[in-house]
């Protein structure tokens, strides 16, 4: 049987969802709680790769097994085994032939701000005070539908075939200290959504205008958009597939 599992994690401690043999990751510590608690060996395969530090509110993994499960029973264990950055929502039966990864339509991120001062948001939020234009920002964002290739907001020496995404959404959102910015396609490159950030805050300091802004798109080069917004600010938020709805 093919299950798929629904979590979310909050990415503080971790190297990224991505097995790594030197460090820490989501995928590896999942995959040693489903080992011990099913006793057979379970290699679950992702939707995508969050990097080091990035947080996750909703994410989907896939895993076979040829045992019978009680899927209730099988979330209390996991929640029970599993430290307290990461949790199991539900484990789900889906067909043989049902992917986390490319069976995937639609993903949604957010990138969170504060601009005060806060205690409890050090972790999850970043600080950043200097005063933004969002509605040049979100000017901005109105120009990103006009593209699908972005490589110039892809991490460098990136292993994928095409640079192509197709962005459904995109918009900028302050509500007392905090800003939020969403963000929605068919797909994300490497460190994208965190470029994008970085070069629009650039946008709403007024260092780069609109034009600019289409310029840096059209160059197709990393070096020419802004800097990476840090890793702690950036949550993923949903993923759509066309079964599980």
């Amino acid at each position: 049987m093919r299950y798929f599992i629904e979590l979310a994690y909050k990415g503080t401690l971790y190297h990224g969802w991505q097995y790594q043999p030197d460090a820490k990751s989501v995928q590896e510590t999942v995959n040693k709680a489903l080992t011990v608690l099913l006793k057979t060996p379970i290699d679950i395969i992702g939707a995508g790769r969050t990097d080091t530090g990035v947080h996750a509110k909703k994410m989907y993994a896939h895993f076979d097994v040829e045992i019978e499960i009680d899927q209730k029973k099988l979330v209390h264990k996991l929640n029970s085994y599993l430290p307290k950055d990461i949790v199991i929502f539900n484990v789900i039966p889906v067909h043989e032939d049902a992917h986390a990864r490319f069976d995937a339509t639609k993903r949604t991120y957010e990138y969170h701000i504060h601009t005060f001062k806060d205690a409890f948001e050090n972790e999850g939020s970043w600080l950043y005070q200097l005063p933004l234009d969002l509605d040049k920002m979100n000017e901005a964002c109105q120009i990103l539908f006009q593209h699908n290739d972005f490589e110039c907001f892809s991490k460098t020496n990136s292993d994928v075939r095409t640079f192509n995404c197709v962005i459904f959404e995109a918009y900028w959102k302050q509500l007392d200290n905090h800003i939020v910015f969403t963000i929605a396609a068919d797909r994300f490159l490497r460190n994208m959504v965190r470029a994008i950030v970085g070069t629009m805050i650039n946008i709403g300091l007024g260092k780069i205008n609109l034009a600019d802004f289409e310029k840096i798109i059209a160059s197709k080069d990393r070096g020419q958009a802004g800097f990476s917004a840090p890793a702690h600010g950036l949550y993923l938020t949903q993923i759509h597939y066309e079964y599980l709805q």
